[in-house]
C-alpha cells in the first residue's frame, strides 16, 4: 500500500489561511479608496498614485528589517503587534483633513505592513509539510485573491454611501480582531543565534528578487487606477452589481480559478518551470487591457486572463525559496522578495500615474490606454528573467 500523503488542512495552516485572506480582504477596501480620498482633497489623477509608491517604499525598506525582527523575535510576535499597529494606521487615515498627511502616514505603514507578510509568510513555511510545498502554496494563495474578490467591491459601496471615514474605521476594528486571532498561532520556536537586524539577503535570492521586482512594476498601478477609470467612463450596472471594482474582483477570480485547476493537475518535479508560461498569461492581459475596444467587458476579460496567469507566479517563486534557503533563515528570504515585490510595485504605480496622468490630460479617458500598455512592456520584461531562473534548478 502506498504511503498517505500528510494532511494540508490543519489546524494551523487554517489559521494562517483565514489570517492572509481578512489582510487582503481588509487592505483592498483600502487600496482603492485611498486614492479617491485624494481626489477629493485637490489631488490630480497622477498625484493619486503616489500614495502606492510611498506605501510600497516603506514596506520595501520595512520588510529587510521585520523579515530578520521575526526570525530574532519570533514571526508570531511581529504578526500581533504589526496588526494592532496596522488598526491604528489604518484609522488615522479617517481623521486626516489633508493629502500631505496621507503621504507622511503612508511610509510607516507601509512598514508595518511588510511585518504582517513577512510573519505570516514564515509562519506558514513552518505548517506547510515539505512534500507537499506546491500543494500548499497553491492552496495558500486561494487566501488574498479571496480577499480581493470581495475587498473593493464592498471599501468602494461603502466608500460611496458613508464616506472614507467609515471605511477607515471599519477596517480598524477589523484589524484588531486579526490581531486577537493572531494570538492562536503556533508558540514561537527559541532561537539563540545573534544576528543584526539587517541581513544582506543570500546571493541564490538575487534572480527570484529580481523576477518579483519587474513582474509588480506592471502590477503596481492597478489597484489604483483601474477603478479610476471606471468611474471615468461611468462603468454600468451588471445584473445590478456596481461595476467600477470589476478589475480587481475578475482579477481575483482568475487566480482563484487557475489556483483550482493546479490543484488538479499537480506541479510536477520542478514547479518552478511553469514560471515563464504563467507571466506569459499575465503578460497577455494587460496586452489585452491597453488594446482591446470597449469598457466594462474589457476590463472582465484581461483581468481573468491576467489574474490566471499573475495567480501562480508568487507560490512558484516561494516554493523555489523555500527549497534553497534554511528554515532558520527564511523571515529574511521573505523579506527580500517582498522588498523586491513592493519596490516595484512603488515604482510602476509612479511612473505609469504619470504616463496616465498626461495621457488622460492630452486624450481624456483613452490616455489610462498608455499605461496599460506601459504595464504590459514592464510585464513582458519578466519573461527572460524566468527562463534564467527555470534554467538553474535544471
Amino acid at each position: 500500500m502506498s504511503e498517505q500523503r500528510p494532511h494540508l488542512f490543519t489546524p494551523a495552516f487554517t489559521l494562517v489561511f483565514a489570517l492572509t485572506f481578512l489582510t487582503f480582504f481588509a487592505a483592498f477596501q483600502l487600496f482603492p479608496t485611498v486614492p479617491l480620498r485624494l481626489l477629493e482633497l485637490g489631488a490630480s489623477v497622477e498625484e493619486t498614485g503616489r500614495f502606492m509608491s510611498v506605501f510600497t517604499a516603506g514596506s520595501a525598506v520595512g520588510a529587510l528589517f521585520t523579515g530578520p525582527l521575526g526570525d530574532r523575535v519570533g514571526q508570531r510576535r511581529v504578526v500581533v503587534i504589526t496588526a494592532l499597529l496596522f488598526a491604528i494606521c489604518v484609522g488615522s487615515y479617517g481623521l486626516i483633513q489633508h493629502r500631505i498627511w496621507i503621504y507622511v502616514l503612508a511610509l510607516p505603514h507601509g512598514v508595518v505592513w511588510s511585518g504582517l507578510l513577512t510573519g505570516t509568510m514564515a509562519t506558514l513555511g513552518r505548517v506547510l509539510p515539505e512534500d507537499r510545498r506546491a500543494d500548499g502554496l497553491t492552496l495558500y494563495g486561494l487566501a488574498s485573491p479571496g480577499g480581493v474578490i470581495f475587498g473593493p467591491m464592498i471599501g468602494l459601496a461603502e466608500f460611496r454611501h458613508w464616506g472614507f471615514g467609515t471605511v477607515t474605521w471599519l477596517l480598524a476594528g477589523l484589524f484588531t480582531v486579526l490581531a486577537l486571532v493572531a494570538l492562536s498561532l503556533p508558540k514561537d520556536r527559541p532561537n539563540r543565534e545573534r544576528r543584526s537586524a539587517l541581513q544582506r539577503p543570500e546571493r541564490m535570492m538575487i534572480r527570484p528578487c529580481s523576477v518579483l521586482f519587474v513582474t509588480a512594476l506592471g502590477y503596481g498601478a492597478l489597484g489604483t487606477y483601474t477603478a479610476q477609470e471606471a468611474l471615468k467612463l461611468d462603468f454600468q450596472p451588471i445584473l445590478g452589481l456596481p461595476t467600477a471594482s470589476a478589475f480587481l474582483t475578475c482579477m481575483a477570480l482568475g487566480m482563484v480559478g487557475m489556483r483550482i485547476v493546479m490543484t488538479r493537475i499537480g506541479f510536477g518535479q520542478e514547479p518552478v518551470r511553469l514560471l515563464p508560461a504563467m507571466l506569459g498569461g499575465a503578460f497577455l492581459g494587460l496586452v489585452l487591457l491597453a488594446v482591446l475596444p470597449g469598457g466594462v467587458l474589457r476590463h472582465i476579460l484581461s483581468a481573468l486572463v491576467y489574474g490566471a496567469g499573475y495567480s501562480m507566479v508568487h507560490t512558484l517563486v516561494n516554493t523555489y525559496v523555500l527549497e534553497v534557503v534554511h528554515p532558520e533563515r527564511r523571515g529574511a528570504a521573505f523579506g527580500a522578495t517582498l522588498f523586491s515585490f513592493d519596490a516595484g510595485i512603488g515604482l510602476g504605480s509612479f511612473a505609469i500615474g504619470m504616463v496616465i496622468g498626461h495621457g488622460s490630460r492630452a486624450w481624456g479617458a483613452i490616455g489610462y490606454r498608455a499605461g496599460w500598455a506601459v504595464a504590459a512592456l514592464a510585464a513582458g520584461l519578466a519573461l527572460p528573467l524566468a527562463y534564467r531562473l527555470t534554467r538553474i534548478r535544471k
